[in-house]
């Protein structure tokens, strides 16, 4: 390899996200139970936020909207003010959440940047996000920051370009197959999968991928000696 550049995404990879959505989903569930049983609750609410992911985005703010569209359909517009603003209060206790660190996110960082330029490649809402790196007390191992409104083919070409580098010095670690991982390899990078323990719906994929430029992690440690061998 002759990597130049290293992208991470963020959320799930550097920090805990998808848990603080799973916990509120559950909190929103147990408002709407006398309309509908939990489950059927969360796959409404799946499926709106997917239709709105076009005019949202990815993130916690149009997660909030999602619930309260989600809501009003399931309960037909009968729930009350106080609902809303219960709906409007966990969404802010999620914005308010503490960054938790993933192991040995320090550790892989200072290291790798003694040798390559690094980079945070993760989708979300702008503020959101740099208010999380900030948070992390991460943002001086990067050179870089890019907040995505998607993490397709066009939209990692488009970053690459911006760094000024082939693809093939280019490298994304990242927890979903979907998103960080199959469409670097599809352009001619290289990636690494580094799979948190719950991921959501809208990124999980069916798939074996095998690939040269393509490897697996248990964790973040474990990616140096696939990199610096």
């Amino acid at each position: 390899m002759k990597l130049k550049v290293i992208a991470f995404d963020a959320d799930d990879t550097l920090w805990v996200n998808e848990p603080y959505f799973l916990n509120t989903e559950k909190k929103f569930c147990s408002l709407l139970e006398d309309f509908l049983p939990h489950h059927t609750v969360s796959s409404e609410l799946l499926k709106i936020e997917i239709e709105n992911l076009s005019l949202y985005g990815y993130g916690i703010k149009g997660y909030i909207l999602s619930m309260i569209e989600a809501a009003l359909k399931i309960s037909d517009k009968k729930i009350s003010l106080e609902v809303v603003e219960l709906i409007l209060e966990y969404g802010k206790e999620m914005l308010n959440e503490p960054i938790e660190l993933l192991d040995g996110v320090d550790d892989v960082l200072s290291t790798l940047k003694k040798q390559y330029r690094l980079v945070v490649a993760t989708k979300g809402d702008l503020l959101d996000q740099e208010r999380k790196l900030k948070k992390s007390g991460l943002a001086h191992y990067f050179h870089h920051i890019e907040v995505m409104s998607d993490k397709r083919e066009e939209d990692y070409t488009k970053l690459i370009k911006h760094l000024d580098i082939k693809p093939e010095e280019f490298m994304m670690v990242g927890n979903s197959l979907k998103s960080d991982i199959m469409p670097v390899i599809n352009i001619g990078g290289y990636a690494i999968h580094v799979p948190f323990h719950t991921t959501w719906a809208h990124e999980h994929v069916e798939t074996n991928l095998t690939h040269d430029n393509f490897k697996q992690a248990d964790s973040l440690n474990e990616i140096l000696p696939y990199i610096l061998t």
